[in-house]
């Protein structure tokens, strides 16, 4: 299944097979650089900590021997998941893409694209900010610029889902008894691995916890100097989150051990600009980021530190993303204490929250990070070298969401266009044509 929200009216779903730029000698492992984005080899050694996550995902970048055995004809060659993207229909699965308006759509993969949910969103403020799915598919929550999120049954039969007519969208109160009846908005919102609880970032600068078996807050923390934008469990624990910002920091917060009121377990700096989106690897070391900057990082928690001691000085012009693009003069500027492990640069930032994820561990060993851009693409970069391995175009508006499926190489990506697209190869290696259903959309910025 896959999941959109948007004001868009989309009355079938639009599918797509576009231009793939592929560089295929790049998809095996290699060297990596601190700076990545071109398509040029570095020759510089390996730092340890970037030796390590080379050897990690090298280790296990090849496909599981089940995806292998259904590329007819491939069994005994090497497999590029990225040559296999999308050369399957996919097997029951929900997929989260970006959004924009008041409407959330559930799409079911197994049944043709069919509407699986129409979720007319309850009590919105401005817009759906966020979306997340439970572990075992059986709930959907969203947020906006509010502090209650709401959840929907998504395996109730009722497929027009209008709060308090055709269905009950039970709200959960994000706000605290200190908050002195402060309204604020939710950005980011994420289920943990259980699904037990929710981890949300909010504008007002703070992270919280919400248990869901009790019904209540387990905790709210302001954690930033400005809005949360992103937040997400590390791993399967769920002891250790990450939180990202417009401060410009990640940071790592250990709910074991919190040393004193709001204060991290570690911060992360490297960015120049505000943070958009936070993926974890899931191994509660490694994880991605989305910047303002116009850069993904890769980050390796054991190289946080205490503190904030760091001092820019050195941004020397006014810029916000919302309507101005990246001033040219800040394109080569570093960060002077950035503990970053790598960067990768090609894809663009603006006008909205834009998302990156590593790419799944079923089907590519996690080998790849993907991203939605401004400039209308979805850009493909490998873990260890850096380089643009595919640029996905159809688009002709900004991508803000994108999502590979976990078990089969297809990759869906939503726009503020108005389309749903599907990504894939024919099956036998060779660039796919274009082909795609009429899409009715409505356009707005």
């Amino acid at each position: 299944m896959f999941v959109t929200a948007s004001e868009v009216d989309i009355d079938e779903m639009g599918y797509a097979m576009s231009r793939l730029e592929i560089e295929s000698e790049l998809c095996d492992g290699g060297r990596v650089t601190n700076e990545a984005g071109s398509s040029k080899r570095s020759n510089k050694p390996l730092h340890n900590v970037d030796h390590e996550i080379a050897q990690l995902t090298n280790m296990r970048s090849s496909p599981h021997e089940r995806l292998r055995q259904q590329m007819p004809g491939k069994e005994k060659l090497p497999v590029s998941p990225v040559k296999m993207l999308a050369s399957r229909e996919a097997d029951g699965s929900l997929f989260v893409a970006g959004f924009q308006g008041s409407n959330i759509r559930i799409y079911d993969v197994d049944r043709g694209w069919k509407v699986r949910k129409n979720i007319l969103a309850k009590s919105l403020r401005w817009t759906v900010t966020d979306t997340s799915l439970s572990p075992d598919q059986r709930y959907l929550v969203y947020a906006s610029m509010s502090p209650i999120v709401h959840i929907v049954n998504v395996g109730s039969a009722t497929t027009e889902s209008v709060a308090n007519l055709t269905e009950i969208h039970e709200g959960l109160d994000f706000s605290s008894t200190e908050d002195g009846g402060y309204s604020f908005g939710i950005f980011s919102l994420k289920f943990s691995t259980d699904g037990r609880e929710i981890v949300a970032g909010s504008s007002d600068d703070s992270i919280s916890v919400y248990d869901l078996e009790a019904n209540r807050l387990s905790f709210r923390i302001v954690a930033h100097t400005a809005d949360v934008n992103t937040v997400t469990f590390a791993d399967e624990s769920g002891n250790l989150i990450y939180s990202g910002s417009d401060d410009n920091l990640c940071k790592v917060w250990d709910r074991r051990c919190f040393i004193a009121k709001d204060k991290p377990a570690g911060v992360l700096m490297g960015h120049l600009e505000g943070i958009t989106f936070i993926d974890s690897r899931g191994d509660g070391r490694y994880f991605i980021s989305n910047g303002k900057d116009q850069t993904i990082k890769l980050w390796d928690i054991r190289k946080m530190s205490s503190s904030t001691s760091c001092n820019l000085g050195f941004r020397n012009y006014e810029w916000d993303y919302r309507w101005m693009d990246y001033p040219p003069q800040a394109r080569d500027l570093k960060h002077p204490c950035d503990q970053s492990v790598v960067t990768y640069k090609g894809h663009s930032v603006l006008r909205t929250l834009i998302r990156c994820y590593f790419s799944p561990e079923y089907s590519t060993g996690q080998k790849y990070i993907y991203t939605g851009s401004h400039d209308s693409r979805v850009y493909i970069y490998d873990v260890v070298t850096g380089a643009q391995v595919a640029v996905l175009t159809h688009h002709t508006s900004p991508v803000r969401d994108c999502s590979w499926h976990p078990y089969y190489p297809m990759l869906v990506s939503s726009s503020w266009d108005g389309d749903v697209v599907k990504w894939g190869f024919p099956g036998n290696g060779e660039a796919p044509a274009m082909s795609k259903k009429r899409v009715r959309r409505r356009f707005y910025y």
